[in-house]
């Protein structure tokens, strides 16, 4: 399993996830960069995510929606603010109705994404700030670990395909 570690931080509102990966960090940043890789491994697997606009670069934006196992669908984007490929890259992500809006009944977290050569692997850094610690608690009581776990532990069986 990729995931190796997790810790929120209720004080600095953080949730971080790290793992790694027995591939280069080039073809860890494709997972990411290429819609059709990441919406096989965006969702946990009972959630699988289809990815309606990508645009990774500075000022864009990636919108998706997760598919539950009864057809019910969670929307959600990204809003990209830094790209440093195939190092890093930082977006803010929310939640959103089915034309994409933000949903501002839900969290917003600030995301940053790291790659780095550790041990001839890939060593990934997940980190998602929220704006309050409500909001942190919020996201952790809906499972987002869990979640988040799920849906970084397909990256292995992808990277191998």
């Amino acid at each position: 399993m990729p995931v190796i570690d997790t810790q929120h931080d209720v004080d600095n509102r953080t949730l971080t996830i790290t793992a790694e990966f027995a591939a280069p960090v080039t073809r860890v940043w494709q997972v990411y960069a290429d819609p059709r890789q990441l919406e096989k491994v965006w969702g946990p697997p009972e959630y699988p995510a289809t990815v309606v606009d990508h645009d990774l670069t500075p000022g864009g934006r990636v919108t998706y929606y997760m598919t539950g196992p009864e057809g019910d669908k969670h929307f959600g984007y990204w809003n990209v603010t830094a790209v440093d490929e195939p190092r890093s890259f930082s977006f803010e992500d929310g939640f959103a109705d089915e034309n994409f809006e933000p949903n501002p009944d839900l969290p917003v977290s600030t995301n940053g994404y790291t790659f780095t050569e550790h041990d001839g692997r890939t060593r990934a850094t997940y980190v998602a700030r929220y704006e309050t610690a409500e909001a942190l608690q919020t996201v952790l009581e809906m499972g987002m670990v869990e979640g988040a776990t799920g849906a970084i532990n397909q990256i292995d069986e992808l990277l191998t395909s």
